[in-house]
């Protein structure tokens, strides 16, 4: 009787062995997935028709390339140069519009004025490509959203004229909305905001403006001269945020007349508005693409303002749709 051969047991007894090391890691893998936490439905909160609290949309609705303006009646005005349009819904200020512009898919939506709404728009749209709304659970795989804000500012520098169309390079939130979240300072330009700080005798009892950077792939888009380049402030106010005094007096006095002196590496700030720090700060740290582009309708130092605006945006954002979808 032959004898079996030594070598081939062996074999099979590695083969064998081997399955069953994969099975256990594959089932102890399986174990740790499951046994993620569910983001509670008080964190994440759903409408009965399962879209998203705010918004009321589902990842359906929206496009990966995302246009943010404060005005909702600026959803209109640029989805009416869409050439076909799928969906459109509104809840309160947020409106949106998906459809198609050259054959790109986009998604306008409405935020309402102020980084607090910003903070709720940009975790929602986060949510709807990023968490598994049925599951709970946030998916494996990140998806990034291009996100460009269009919309109306205060020029600060007399080569900022009115009419001017303006790319923030980078945001100076003085709202504070950033320091809720843990971590922040790592996606901030830490040594501008001491230099800004520092120069402008910045009060302790006031919010710690931060300063975030915009998307160099989304601003790359954008090679027109037409498109000036600046340092934007993003205030939680259009009165005393902004240095305007009606029948209140200003904590800081003169601060206007600092940020237009202010100079850090050839860069000075050029104008206010009230989104673009939150746009940028939370889209950093939750990984998208984000870049804000104003039309200058003031200018605070020439004390000259374009009441009559509306066709100079239109002309604004045929140029930015066709710079986004080429």
């Amino acid at each position: 009787m032959q004898k079996p051969n030594r070598n081939i047991f062996l074999t099979v007894y590695m083969f064998h062995f081997q399955i069953l090391t994969i099975g256990l890691i594959l089932n102890s893998f399986e174990q740790k997935s499951s046994s993620r936490p569910m983001i509670k439905n008080s964190e994440l909160i759903l409408n009965s028709d399962g879209t998203i609290f705010h918004l009321h949309l589902k990842p359906e609705h929206i496009a990966d390339q995302i246009i943010l303006v404060g005005d909702q009646a600026r959803v209109d005005t640029i989805s009416d140069f869409f050439d076909k349009i799928d969906f459109s819904i509104q809840n309160r200020e947020f409106k949106t519009v998906t459809g198609w512009y050259k054959n790109k898919k986009l998604s306008v939506i409405s935020t309402g004025i102020g980084t607090d709404n910003i903070d709720i728009v940009m975790n929602e749209l986060d949510a709807l490509v990023n968490i598994d709304l049925n599951t709970r659970q946030i998916k494996k795989t990140h998806k990034s959203l291009e996100i460009v804000r269009i919309g109306t500012s205060g020029g600060l520098q007399e080569d900022v004229p009115v009419n001017s169309f303006l790319i923030s390079e980078k945001s100076i939130g003085f709202d504070g909305l950033l320091a809720f979240y843990a971590n922040h300072e790592r996606f901030c330009d830490l040594p501008f905001e001491k230099a800004f700080k520092d120069f402008s005798g910045w009060l302790e009892s006031l919010p710690t403006p931060y300063v975030v950077n915009a998307s160099k792939k989304l601003a790359g888009k954008f090679k027109d001269p037409e498109f000036k380049k600046g340092v934007t402030i993003s205030a939680p106010g259009f009165y005393g945020p902004q240095g305007r005094i009606l029948r209140l007096d200003l904590a800081m006095t003169g601060l206007n007349k600092k940020i237009e002196q202010f100079e850090f590496n050839g860069s000075k700030i050029t104008n206010f508005e009230m989104e673009s720090s939150a746009i940028y700060g939370l889209s950093k740290m939750l990984k998208h693409e984000a870049l804000t582009i104003c039309l200058i309708i003031a200018n605070r130092v020439s004390m000259e303002a374009n009441q009559n605006y509306r066709e100079v945006m239109k002309s604004m954002i045929v140029k930015v749709l066709d710079q986004l979808t080429k």
